[in-house]
């Protein structure tokens, strides 16, 4: 993405240039005026980018009203989430080498086209020696860890973000933490799980939960935990749950299970998972396509993807794909996919490059990615204009726009 403000105001000059107004129809001989319905601007704007649609917000107040209007925001987000080709949809990546950063990239350009560019980000608290942890993307909005201390939630394609109170439980011996992002579309309300493993004595430890809703703006304790180690470092955000894998017992990663929190009703519970085939083999949750899945990482061999065609029903756990490890593998293993062309190829990263898989022909490619290093983690997000600071809230320093 480039790091131009995008809420700056188109140039004015003193002539008038009737281009600049897709609403208006002109005949010059007569000076004769058109103006289109307003369903149909409103039908014409939910189809533009968000970059060009912040531009137009001052065109008139009317245009402001429209796509400052949450319906419009959720009309264009709805059309953004369904197109087939990506047009809508960038990567986001964190790296570590030779600093701490954020990039992001065309997802159409890196799969159809031949060579894509990184592009800075300028994220909340920036700083190349404080480690950063993209949490999870919903709708637009990114939940972003710095560090272990600050969380935000942050939309880089309208430039806002809010940093969210302090969410860390009382330190005993030590912990560790996880955290996933989700939408609760029943109460309409942004969620962020955190799960903090607190250790005592010998091998025994604490698990506590607290849940952060974007319309109370506040953490809260969640009873009732299921789970026992979690093995992902993220919840993977489907069908309106958080799910994790996790472990009975500490050093033991044999044996796991699958676990989920409704975002609406705030219960757990658990997902049966497929009849893996007979092997040693590293269990990664992902979600391809809406639906949950799991790649199994056999050994410097081969990677299974199993997909949950329909969520809930362990009969539809489907092997979609094997794929078979490069030459050269060494200590490197597969991520799970981050998305699937039109074509039916799937995107995903091996070790830290990028790789295209097309089941057709089991074949690789690797796209070419400019200004880019060792990558550490990728995550897909939409380009929506969808706030994480609420109508209501007071601006402050923690909710304005990121410089």
């Amino acid at each position: 993405m480039k790091s131009e403000d995008t809420h700056q105001h188109p140039k004015r000059s003193n002539s008038t240039n009737h281009s600049q107004f897709p609403s208006t129809l002109m005949q010059d001989s007569s000076f004769t005026i058109t103006i289109l319905p307003p369903e149909l601007i409103t039908e014409i704007l939910s189809r533009v980018p968000v970059k060009s649609l912040l531009q137009f917000r001052c065109i008139s107040k009317s245009w402001l009203a429209l796509i400052s209007s949450n319906e419009f925001v959720n009309t264009h987000l709805s059309l953004s989430v369904n197109t087939k080709e990506y047009t809508h949809h960038r990567l986001m990546l964190s790296f570590v080498q030779p600093e701490y950063n954020i990039k992001d990239c065309s997802v159409t350009s890196l799969i159809y086209g031949s060579v894509t560019e990184a592009f800075d980000l300028d994220y909340p608290m920036k700083n190349p020696h404080k480690s950063v942890w993209i949490v999870g993307s919903v709708n637009g909005l990114i939940c972003l860890a710095i560090e272990e201390n600050d969380l935000f939630l942050w939309n880089p394609s309208i430039r806002k973000f809010k940093k969210l109170p302090d969410s860390r439980p009382t330190l005993r011996c030590g912990y560790y933490f996880m955290y996933g992002f989700g939408y609760d579309e029943v109460h309409d309300d942004y969620k962020v799980v955190g799960i903090f493993c607190i250790f005592g004595s010998g091998c025994s430890y604490d698990v506590e939960v607290k849940i952060y809703g974007l319309k109370s703006d506040s953490w809260r304790n969640v009873d009732d935990f299921q789970g026992g180690l979690l093995l992902n470092d993220s919840g993977k955000f489907v069908n309106g749950k958080l799910h994790w894998a996790t472990t009975a017992r500490l050093g033991e990663y044999n044996g796991w299970d699958i676990i989920s929190i409704d975002l609406t009703d705030e219960k757990w519970g658990k997902v049966e998972q497929p009849c893996y085939e007979e092997g040693s083999f590293d269990f990664v949750l992902g979600v391809l396509e809406n639906d949950l899945s799991v790649l199994c990482n056999y050994h410097k061999t081969r990677a299974d993807v199993w997909v949950m065609k329909e969520y809930g029903v362990k009969d539809s756990w489907t092997k979609m794909y094997t794929i078979r490890c490069p030459n050269d593998p060494g200590k490197y293993m597969f991520s799970p996919p981050l998305c699937m062309s039109s074509k039916g190829e799937i995107l995903l990263v091996f070790g830290s490059i990028f790789m295209i898989y097309n089941p057709n022909g089991d074949s690789i490619r690797y796209p070419e990615v400019t200004n880019f290093d060792a990558c550490l983690e990728a995550e897909i997000y939409i380009e929506s204009l969808v706030s994480p600071v609420l109508q209501n809230e007071p601006i402050s320093a923690t909710t304005m726009k990121a410089a």
